[in-house]
């Protein structure tokens, strides 16, 4: 077995980088450490090694986005399995391990040693995704989180509601959609289509609480248009998994998948990473990802 750790320095302090480059030479392990540069290096370290036929366990030591590049490079290969070791600010994925339990994610020896399990990928428009896609007023705010992120005392959750007010009040917060999924048909305007894999998003909001992601089904939500009173009070609501409150504004489906079409631009995010095209169609992967985490962890949500 050989254990490639792929860090994105970006996502860290240079002092954090260096106490994890110290963290893997102690390990007696056979290992290899590939640092990224720019987008896609993360990928494609993942695929190089997914293709080398060797047993491999692929370290993603950064965000969400390096878990997501990550798990492009190396879905589909039954030899390789994938985890996330959390330098980075989100982190959203690990979550369903227990919001409680990320620092778990930081001992190597323990992710090293510990089990892993095949999960569901979801497929938009031939990005794969692990957690969670979503177009609409959330993916906005998830894009434009980072313009706020360097304002002072402002950071991971406080960017988010930032970005959430300004969008909100200036942006509009719905817009003109045609969603096909299984026995649903809607045409009308949308405040926010999410299709959940995972469990948990923009920093901690949680659709689908009861969410499986192995079970070969993905969990829908369509937000129907809602004025901007009506949406400050549903937010809450919404990111703690209170949809069937609401069947009126919020419809439910599960599944294979959805396809979403606009006459405008749709802003889509794929696990944190943006996509913009004006028709989208998610779905099911015939892909999965072997992911591992340390042994006495759990994702079931009532385990």
């Amino acid at each position: 077995m050989k254990h490639i750790f792929i860090i994105n320095p970006s996502a860290g302090k240079k002092r954090s980088t260096q106490a994890l480059v110290d963290q893997i030479q102690a390990l007696d392990l056979t290992c290899e450490i590939v640092f990224t540069e720019k987008a896609g290096d993360a990928r494609a370290a993942a695929r190089a090694a997914a293709e080398s036929g060797q047993d491999v366990r692929i370290y993603a030591c950064g965000g969400d986005g390096t878990l997501n590049e990550a798990v492009n490079g190396m879905a589909g290969c039954a030899n390789a399995a994938v985890t996330n070791v959390p330098t980075g600010t989100g982190n959203d994925f690990l979550k369903i391990f227990g919001r409680e339990n990320k620092a778990r994610f930081t001992d190597l020896r323990a992710l090293a040693e510990g089990p892993q399990a095949a999960m569901d990928l979801i497929d938009c428009n031939g990005r794969l995704g692990i957690d969670i896609v979503c177009t609409g007023l959330d993916a906005r705010v998830a894009v434009d989180k980072d313009k706020y992120n360097g304002f002072p005392l402002v950071s991971g959750i406080g960017a988010y509601a930032i970005s959430a007010v300004a969008n909100v009040l200036f942006k509009g917060i719905s817009q003109p959609v045609v969603v096909d999924m299984e026995n649903y048909h809607y045409e009308g305007e949308a405040t926010i289509i999410c299709v959940c894999s995972g469990r948990y998003y923009g920093g901690g909001f949680m659709p689908v609480g009861d969410n499986m992601p192995d079970d070969g089904l993905l969990e829908t939500l369509v937000v129907r248009k809602v004025d901007r009173l009506t949406f400050f009070r549903l937010v809450g609501e919404y990111g703690r998994g209170r949809y069937a409150r609401y069947p009126n504004l919020i419809q439910y489906g599960q599944g294979k998948g959805v396809a979403v079409r606009s006459s405008q631009e749709l802003v889509a995010v794929v696990d944190g990473e943006p996509l913009r095209a004006k028709e989208l169609r998610i779905g099911l992967s015939d892909k999965k990802a072997n992911f591992f985490y340390p042994a006495g962890l759990d994702y079931r949500p009532n385990a």
